[in-house]
């Protein structure tokens, strides 16, 4: 089963964006992820079409299930 840690973010002009994570550890608490967001908007590393992140909107993992019917 594949996880993804789904990292969503507001921009400075109120744009939705979301990064992901492949693999988050399975200990992370609430209290990490969030300051690990606000880590990475006081970096000022991404820009979304000319705005920098600005406001943590909220954190989620997501589970997928892979059946694989044929491989070629």
């Amino acid at each position: 089963m594949a996880k993804t840690l789904q990292l969503n973010f507001t921009t400075a002009v109120g744009k939705h964006t979301s990064l992901t994570v492949d693999e988050p550890r399975a200990d992370l608490t609430p209290t990490e992820v969030e300051a690990a967001m606000q880590e990475i908007i006081d970096s000022q590393v991404f820009e979304v079409d000319g705005s920098f992140l600005a406001t943590v909107r909220g954190a989620r993992v997501i589970e997928r299930t892979v059946d694989e019917v044929l491989k070629a």
